[in-house]
């Protein structure tokens, strides 16, 4: 599970801005009745589920790319050669291009709290961290920063839990992690928080390979149609094949995911599918299916190992393609769960209802006077009740995360017109 996530200097992210998924102390009636939207971590209720609203343009979809760009160089630093530069760019105002950019995560994997973090430029990684507290009190397990002196024991400094630490920093460049390394160089903690971000951070639906769609689909078969069903699809069997010829590579661009669902199906699977009106006749599920029946197929798919597992999902414009009525049921999902979570983005005001959200699950990004993204939650709002209606409120302006639009007869005679 992921409690706190930070963030600075990452394209129009200047100042930190702070995810909090540790649950607010809000005792009204309306918070008494969601308790399903939230689980307990010892003794702290953890959110399930934060949704981030703010007008185009506003950074929305930025935090979303940063924690994907800090997750895949976890997943992949260890390859990076001198010429490597890292795929990001910095805030590019006031003299942030120059600055470096942070990223800070605290997370629990197997019962136990660990707190990570990375100073980075486009150039090089400056600094890292590892601490986690295995018994209720934070030890360190290693700090690294590539400022201070020369040689890798002025660098760097460990607890006792990675065997050899030395070795692994020796095979550390200033263009890789160490975290990274370690895992590779078969350190059994460095292994546990790259499985971590691995296994258990999903950062998109796709997020998995073709062996895994026909794993998941055959372990989650029944499951898979009923929620098919519920979504009012008409799908009542399917099959799915792993095709032999060679086709293009299947894994994602880690740090922006621009995979897309026939990127997954075209030369890799062959999946068919029957429907209730007709149960003999074969379909071709990429030709014949409509766009949103295969996304929504993907979609649960995913949602199915999420949720069952535990796992973290983080998704931008969850609304894309898909019917407010999907939407909802992909929340409802989620508070069914144990102790799944879910991340995104969405405009789809609908879900603003305190009735079925409370306030510390729901984030609004707004651009600053400086073209930089604020992010806060509706929880800042301390004068804001329950009784209030939160959409309208939030259409009208009140928390600034949206767009000014001047629609006067005039203005857009003047735009088409000349």
């Amino acid at each position: 599970m992921v409690l706190e996530i930070r963030l600075s200097n990452f394209f129009s992210i200047k100042d930190e801005i702070v995810l909090d998924f540790r649950a607010a102390s809000l005792k009204s009636q309306n918070v008494v009745a969601l308790s399903d939207n939230v689980f307990k971590h010892e003794d702290e209720d953890i959110l399930k589920t934060i949704a981030i609203y703010g007008a185009n343009a506003s950074g929305k979809s930025n935090i979303i790319k940063a924690i994907r760009f800090c997750h895949s160089l976890v997943f992949q630093s260890h390859g990076n050669n001198e010429n490597s530069v890292f795929p990001f760019q910095p805030f590019k105002f006031a003299g942030f291009d120059h600055k470096p950019s942070s990223y800070f995560i605290r997370f629990v994997s197997e019962g136990i709290e660990y707190e990570y973090s990375f100073l980075l430029t486009r150039q090089r990684i400056l600094a890292e961290s590892l601490f986690y507290y295995p018994k209720g009190r934070i030890t360190k397990i290693f700090t690294r920063d590539e400022r201070n002196g020369k040689s890798k024991k002025d660098k760097y400094t460990f607890g006792d839990q990675i065997k050899r630490p030395l070795d692994v920093a020796e095979s550390t460049s200033d263009k890789t992690l160490f975290i990274s390394r370690a895992s590779q160089m078969d350190r059994q903690i460095a292994k546990e928080i790259f499985n971590y971000f691995h296994r258990n951070f999903i950062l998109e639906y796709q997020g998995f390979g073709v062996s895994a769609v026909e794993s998941l689909s055959n372990q989650n078969k029944l499951q898979l149609l009923e929620a098919l069903k519920i979504a009012d699809s008409d799908i009542v069997d399917f099959k799915i094949k792993v095709l032999k010829k060679p086709g293009k590579n299947f894994n994602a661009d880690l740090t922006n995911l621009t995979l897309t669902v026939e990127d997954v199906v075209q030369d890799h699977l062959e999946i068919k599918t029957y429907h209730r009106s007709a149960p003999n006749v074969v379909f071709d599920f990429l030709m014949e299916e409509s766009q949103g029946t295969i996304k929504l197929f993907f979609i649960m798919l995913t949602l199915l190992d999420v949720i069952k597992n535990n796992k973290v999902l983080l998704i931008d414009e969850i609304e894309d393609s898909l019917h407010p009525k999907i939407i909802e049921y992909i929340f409802k999902m989620f508070r069914a769960g144990e102790k799944a979570q879910l991340l995104c983005t969405t405009h789809n005001t609908l879900f603003l209802d305190l009735k079925e959200f409370r306030k510390d699950q729901i984030y609004f990004s707004n651009k600053r006077e400086d073209a930089s993204t604020d992010l806060y939650s509706l929880y800042d709002y301390k004068d804001f009740r329950d009784t209030m209606d939160l959409e309208k409120a939030y259409l009208q302006g009140r928390f600034d995360a949206v767009p000014y639009v001047n629609d006067s007869k005039e203005n857009i005679k003047t735009l088409i017109h000349g």
